[in-house]
């Protein structure tokens, strides 16, 4: 039983907790803004080395953004169940760390292969995005969740906003500025943590050993089989990750294609969207998850990112793209709403491992978007057709949201209340029993050492 939750003294003061999310917010915010920095130089970077090729420099590129994602789809779960067992603390620590030696790296090689090497150590090591949702988790209460992975979107909200920009900057003064940029912040966000961060998991809710079998991507999805609405979720945010990858994958040459927008206007319409977004993750998230809970408020950011996307396909110019914006950006409701009733329905020491599967899926899905969008968009423009589909890119994406709207109000409906509404919840006993005791599909694990007589 969840002794915090039973016994009001051994819960963590709500300036404690505030205070915790301050620091977590912050950790992943440096985070983001250290990727953020080289969005906009690594791409000329990789073209000076195959001579200038545009082409050669677009399919390494690729080959980057692939490898990437599938160091994370591997080695995400294994840093999740590390997290489960010894703390969110080291891994979110360790990360920090090895991104700043990774980015040292790439400010200092002037080969191609060595800066790809270091890609992968970045892939592999970038694992506080994970731990952090943990963290998360383990510091807030079930019916506040929703509201706090919202803060950790106006994160990324604000990193990918305003970093690509200053990363432009700085590549115009030398292209490895933003790389030395970086390391510095990379390498102060493990200072902070070190000295600053308070661990959140607590040894009694910890993992009592490390296991292979789970620790691996497949394994980490095989135990969540347990958990049947728990996978049903994940297949939703998997598909949510695949459809965000339209945009940064096709956005600025489907711009110049069918608006010619060039990059001032792209970086307007990159600023506009960030905008919305924090308003949505900072503003509305608690608003309209408290009216309407957390499965409507599912359901109405699917519904509107469905629409929002359509709307971005029929746009005839970029003006009627824009008019588009704000019904898009309230999708960003679906994914901390889902992420929230995923977090409710798993037991809290296997919350790590959860988010290593979640960032393991996201990572299959980026993978996917990462051919089929380009490859779309390719075709559209090597037949040269402007009319109504050339915005096939964005009917595509729509149509997978919209499957994703069908299975999260199907997987949703069979939850329980204590789940899709937990925001009007109040305080009570260990949700996990609760639910566990509405419906036989969820049960909370038994470990070996607890079997055993």
């Amino acid at each position: 039983m969840n002794n915090a939750a039973t016994n009001p003294a051994a819960a963590p003061p709500p300036g404690g907790r505030r205070a915790a999310l301050v620091f977590i917010f912050i950790t992943l915010l440096i985070d983001i803004l250290s990727f953020g920095l080289i969005i906009p130089v690594l791409p000329h970077l990789i073209k000076n080395f195959v001579g200038g090729d545009t082409s050669l420099a677009a399919w390494w590129y690729m080959a980057f953004a692939v490898v990437f994602m599938a160091m994370q789809f591997l080695f995400t779960p294994i840093q999740g169940a590390l997290a489960d067992r010894f703390g969110r603390r080291p891994i979110i620590l360790a990360s920090n760390l090895g991104l700043g030696l990774d980015f040292l790296m790439m400010a200092l090689v002037n080969t191609l292969p060595l800066l790809f090497i270091g890609r992968v150590i970045s892939g592999i090591t970038s694992a506080s995005f994970s731990a952090s949702n943990a963290y998360v988790a383990d510091v807030t209460p079930p019916e506040k969740r929703a509201q706090a992975f919202g803060v950790l979107g106006i994160a990324f909200g604000v990193g990918f906003t305003v970093a690509p920009v200053i990363g432009g900057f700085l590549g115009t003064l030398h292209p490895r500025l933003p790389f030395w940029t970086a390391v510095i912040m990379c390498l102060t966000n493990f200072c902070y943590g070190l000295f600053v961060l308070p661990e959140s998991l607590t040894p009694n809710k910890r993992s009592a050993r490390f296991d292979w079998a789970h620790a691996n991507p497949f394994g980490a999805l095989k135990l969540l089989r347990r958990y049947p609405q728990v996978l049903g979720l994940l297949a939703v945010v998997a598909l949510i990750a695949l459809v965000h990858m339209v945009y940064p994958t096709t956005f600025v040459l489907y711009a110049d294609y069918r608006f010619g927008w060039g990059p001032d206007m792209v970086g307007i319409t990159l600023g506009l969207v960030g905008i919305l977004s924090i308003a949505v993750q900072g503003g509305l998230i608690k608003p309209i998850v408290g009216k309407l809970g957390e499965r409507r408020a599912l359901l109405f950011g699917l519904a509107c990112g469905t629409l929002g996307l359509t709307l971005y396909a029929l746009a005839p110019t970029g003006y009627w793209f824009w008019a588009a914006m704000p019904i898009s950006a309230l999708w960003g409701l679906a994914q901390p709403a889902a992420q929230a009733m995923m977090s409710h329905l798993v037991d809290p020491r296997e919350q790590g491992r959860l988010q290593g599967a979640v960032a393991s899926v996201s990572s299959i899905s980026g993978i996917v978007g990462a051919f089929l969008f380009p490859a779309t968009l390719a075709m559209v423009s090597g037949a040269h057709d402007h009319g109504i589909w050339a915005g096939a890119t964005f009917f595509i994406a729509a149509a997978i949201l919209g499957g994703a709207l069908l299975v999260g109000w199907y997987i949703s409906a069979h939850l329980p209340t204590a789940v899709t509404a937990a925001t009007k919840l109040e305080p009570g006993p260990d949700i996990t029993e609760e639910i566990a005791a509405n419906t036989s599909d969820l049960r909370p694990p038994v470990r070996e050492s607890e079997a055993r007589p």
